[in-house]
């Protein structure tokens, strides 16, 4: 062949390789945009659609009763608790006591030379009764004149100053003699046998742990609000106290004891509860945490990731009779573990989207899925979105 004829088939080749891809273009390409567009579209309108409804989920508030729970940090002191001093200078010649030891009324604790005291107080008595037989010896006299009335008055005087000088020899002995003045818990020694001390000088100190007093700060809004409760003769709060180990204390105290002022640098008043303290585990100086709870009758609750929040206020969707959405702000009484005390704004009948509250808008009307209140609250641990 020559090349005239050579490309003359190349030429022919060509087209037809041309149709047949136009061909093959129109019959594959014509069923995909029927199929693949307004199938693929009907598909995709439907499955948006099914997609939100399966995710808004509706239910209603609850109206429970509710415990009220509200934690103060707080510092624990015995009911007594004192210094233990020397009354008398002098050496420590006895120390009856160990530390952390439970002792009585009325319990020897220390001695300070008491044999000293004790033979000054023996001279004083010596000199009372010398006095007493110059009294007596003086009225004899006077019975046979001897002597005056006014002689007799001078050795009555006497005897009364000796009477005197008795009495305080005793109480120095007394003093020197150092004793528990209620029953309690010795704490360290702060001076042991031998030692020289001065009056005034502290022993050890005695800590009275049967009731222990737990005070605590409290907010002046919060103090205004235990008034008004007390004024409606609502008295019916359980107080407990939370140890440093996160154990409740197994005894409940009560309210005792308002301080007087407010600190006007922190705008908080002190209260005092009163808990007793069988087993003398509490001791003074320990901190933990007071829970004061309170039980409110019929309140209404909703869970918090039923509510969404726009410039620090709070709202919920609610569902009409039409299933339209209508936006509500809320007022709320107290804070709960994934729930919402409602004050304002919604009420029982009311029903609320509580998932899928990102995918619907006010004025929006939707299908939804019901959920019984009772349901959701066996399944609270979320938070608000």
């Amino acid at each position: 062949m020559n090349a005239s004829s050579m490309s003359k088939i190349g030429l022919v080749l060509i087209l037809l390789s041309l149709s047949a891809c136009e061909k093959l273009g129109i019959s594959q390409g014509k069923p995909h945009d029927e199929h693949g567009g307004e199938h693929g579209e009907e598909h995709g309108e439907g499955g948006h659609e099914a997609h939100h409804a399966h995710l808004i989920k509706v239910t209603k508030p609850v109206v429970m009763d509710v415990t009220n729970v509200k934690k103060y940090v707080c510092q624990i002191h015995s009911r007594r608790h004192i210094d233990i001093r020397a009354l008398q200078e002098g050496y420590l010649e006895e120390v009856k006591i160990t530390e952390g030891q439970e002792v009585k009324k009325g319990d020897v604790l220390f001695s300070v030379n008491p044999a000293l005291y004790q033979a000054r107080l023996d001279a004083e008595i010596a000199e009372m009764q010398l006095a007493k037989i110059e009294r007596d010896n003086a009225a004899r006299l006077l019975e046979q004149k001897v002597v005056s009335s006014q002689d007799v008055l001078l050795k009555e005087a006497s005897l009364k100053k000796a009477e005197a000088e008795v009495a305080l020899a005793q109480a120095e002995l007394n003093f020197a003699t150092v004793k528990a003045p209620f029953d309690g818990i010795v704490d360290r020694l702060h001076e042991m046998q031998g030692s020289l001390v001065e009056e005034g000088d502290i022993l050890t100190t005695l800590s009275d742990n049967e009731v222990m007093w737990v005070y605590f700060p409290v907010r002046e809004a919060q103090y205004f609000e235990y008034k008004a409760n007390l004024d409606q003769g609502e008295k019916d709060l359980n107080i407990e106290l939370m140890l440093a180990n996160h154990t409740k204390f197994d005894q409940t105290g009560k309210i005792s004891a308002i301080e007087a002022d407010f600190n006007n640098e922190t705008g908080n008043i002190a209260f005092r509860a009163d808990f007793p303290n069988p087993n003398r585990l509490l001791r003074h100086g320990q901190t933990g945490t007071v829970l004061i709870s309170q039980v409110v009758k019929d309140a209404v609750v909703i869970p918090q990731r039923a509510t969404y929040e726009i410039l620090d206020k709070l709202y919920v969707y609610v569902v009409d009779q039409d299933n339209v959405i209508h936006q509500r702000d809320i007022t709320l009484e107290m804070v709960l573990d994934d729930l919402f005390v409602i004050k304002s704004g919604v009420d029982p009948s009311d029903k609320i989207i509580l998932e899928g509250i990102r995918q619907v808008r006010d004025g929006q009307k939707v299908e939804f899925e019901y959920l019984a209140p009772e349901e959701v609250l066996n399944h609270l641990k979320y938070k608000a979105e």
